[in-house]
């Protein structure tokens, strides 16, 4: 069987200096062909660049997701149209640099991996259907038998429950990222995708999503604007853990959660 190891959201250097770790470890336990990590906060808490990138690359991510927050390093401009390892949300509108999704082969003897990344529109920028999107990516570049991830990045737990099922039997899962919390609603829907409402982050445990407790407590009391850091401390590491069947491109199980304090 293939397995995919799927990373949540990466936060700042503690997240960055935990992956190889947290793969290595994974990789003991389970069948890992191919790994993805969402990256979109890797560098400083918020936006990607092409050193934090090739970090990334190094610790063993094969292929890095984003979300909102793709463009905060103005870098990520040049650098999503020179690197293809490196999916921005498709549904961004037409014109915007890099790409949506992205095939590659994996595993002996090869198989089509078809990754997908879309961002939510419920308490979210303003972007293009996230479900029509993946309906015409899906149309136009899937083969029959591609296994299909999808790494839907949204806020509401709604909205990706509601992508889960719109695509079910259609993909091999639906990974939801982007609020940083792992939950705790993993299952295989009716018809066979693998599915959970968000992976969780790799980022500081004594945090608030990743950054330091201080300034985001300030702001809520206050309601003025703050600067955010990156918390320190122990990291929790959370990912899901993807087998998927020798024959037919679906899960054979719901995704596998992997929690880890890494010091």
């Amino acid at each position: 069987m293939l397995g995919i190891l799927f990373v949540g959201d990466v936060i700042g250097r503690p997240g960055r200096q935990s992956l190889p770790s947290l793969i290595g470890k994974v990789k003991r336990q389970f069948p890992v062909d191919l790994v993805i990590a969402n990256g979109e906060n890797s560098a400083g808490g918020t936006g990607i660049t092409r050193e934090v990138a090739n970090e990334l690359f190094h610790s063993g991510v094969d292929i890095i997701t984003s979300g909102n927050h793709i463009w905060d390093k103005r870098e990520a401009l040049d650098l999503l149209d020179e690197e293809k390892r490196i999916i921005r949300p498709a549904n961004y509108p037409s014109g915007v640099p890099g790409q949506g999704s992205i095939v590659v082969e994996v595993g002996l003897p090869p198989r089509r991996v078809l990754i997908v990344n879309v961002c939510g529109r419920a308490f979210m920028p303003d972007m293009d259907c996230p479900f029509r999107v993946v309906d015409h990516i899906i149309a136009s570049e899937a083969r029959p038998g591609d296994i299909i991830i999808v790494d839907f990045h949204a806020e509401a737990t709604s909205e990706k429950a509601a992508l889960g099922f719109h695509l079910d039997g259609r993909v091999t899962a639906v990974l939801g990222t982007h609020t940083h919390v792992q939950t705790a609603d993993e299952r295989l829907l009716p018809n066979g995708t693998a599915f959970i409402s968000d992976v969780g982050m790799v980022g500081p445990r004594d945090s608030i999503l990743g950054v330091e407790v201080a300034p985001v407590l300030h702001k809520f009391l206050t309601c003025l604007p703050v600067r955010f850091e990156v918390a320190k401390g122990p990291v929790w590491a959370n990912a899901v853990h993807i087998l998927v069947d020798d024959d037919h491109p679906q899960a054979v199980s719901p995704p596998q959660r992997i929690s880890e304090i890494i010091n």
